[in-house]
């Protein structure tokens, strides 16, 4: 090739790499006004029942339904990741109205609870969300023994090995749609939050808590309570590495095989009600069906059908109507 073509060529090579950039940059900056322009119109929505707690040196955000005084007992319900306790808000009030006091905080890290810079006060680290949470319900003043429900991966997993440490704390425990087994699957999101860079990139995704609700449901989110959803994930870019800090320290597969054997027959003699919604796509019936064996005597298993990963938002009723029964 002549040398004027190859400059040329290498001309050329130089202006689309600037173009390309210039357009990345419009890209970014376009996408960062609309993140701007989709948190201020969202800003106030999704925070029903709720109030800001002050635990030691972090704030939590608690949804709070029912009184001290109410006849029934307290409830106190346990999200996954990546979502939040809006995902309770219909379920707690309407078992308020049946008689019972209920707390659903956001996690650490989660909804619109602190999300502290790993290293700075909170590792997200197993044993740190236990005790923050055993500090949490010092503050809330929560009388054992209590009714615990938990849901999802992650910190919903952590909600469970925490009951495990905490026997004589909980009267009754509530499992919804969670991992429980060993052969339980780790959905795509875990697995790519692990994967260096990759990992960074996927947790600053504005939309991951909605489209991992809507991977696990028959159903579409409504605007309205996607709104809620992506929220915290729009405000700052805390929520999204307090996930990727979480994931990176979890061991996704030694804390289901924790919770498998802890709740086996003779290690567990408190009632468990197994709550399953049948369409969830992250986690097969087989999975509920497989953890009842190990504790026929004690898990009751009670299947929804409609509803899929979070059932207390697919068909809150349904679960109400569960939980009311059982306790």
């Amino acid at each position: 090739m002549p040398q004027h073509s190859t400059l040329l060529a290498l001309s050329l090579t130089t202006h689309q790499a600037a173009v390309l950039f210039n357009y990345l940059k419009t890209l970014l900056r376009m996408a960062t006004l609309a993140k701007c322009y989709m948190y201020y119109r969202i800003e106030d929505k999704g925070k029903e029942f709720g109030s800001y707690v002050k635990s030691g040196k972090l704030t939590w955000f608690v949804r709070e339904t029912g009184s001290s005084r109410s006849r029934r007992g307290t409830i106190v319900f346990l999200h996954g990741a990546p979502t939040q306790s809006f995902s309770y808000r219909v379920v707690m009030s309407q078992l308020a109205d049946a008689g019972f006091h209920c707390f659903a905080p956001d996690w650490i890290g989660f909804g619109f609870s602190d999300k502290p810079q790993p290293g700075y006060g909170f590792d997200y680290t197993e044993k740190e969300f236990h005790d923050a949470l055993d500090k949490l319900l010092e503050v809330l003043e929560v009388k054992s023994p209590f009714f615990l429900v938990v849901q999802g991966f992650l910190v919903g997993s952590y909600g469970l090995t925490w009951a495990l440490k905490n026997l004589s704390k909980i009267s009754k425990l509530a499992i919804l749609n969670s991992p429980l087994t060993v052969s339980s699957p780790i959905p795509g999101l875990f697995q790519k939050l692990r994967i260096p860079l990759y990992g960074e990139f996927t947790s600053q995704n504005a939309i991951i808590a909605e489209r991992f609700i809507e991977a696990g449901s028959p159903y579409v989110l409504k605007n309205e309570k996607a709104d809620v959803y992506r929220l915290p994930y729009l405000a700052s870019s805390g929520p999204g590495f307090a996930l990727l800090e979480a994931a990176r320290k979890a061991n996704f597969k030694g804390t289901f095989s924790e919770i498998a054997e802890g709740f086996a027959t003779e290690r567990w003699d408190k009632p468990i009600l197994l709550a399953w919604g049948l369409s969830d796509k992250h986690l097969p019936q087989s999975v509920a069906e497989e953890f009842k064996k190990g504790n026929p005597s004690h898990i009751q298993l009670k299947l929804i059908e409609g509803a899929g990963h979070m059932p207390q938002e697919d068909w809150p009723e349904k679960v109400v109507d569960a939980l009311r029964m059982f306790f």
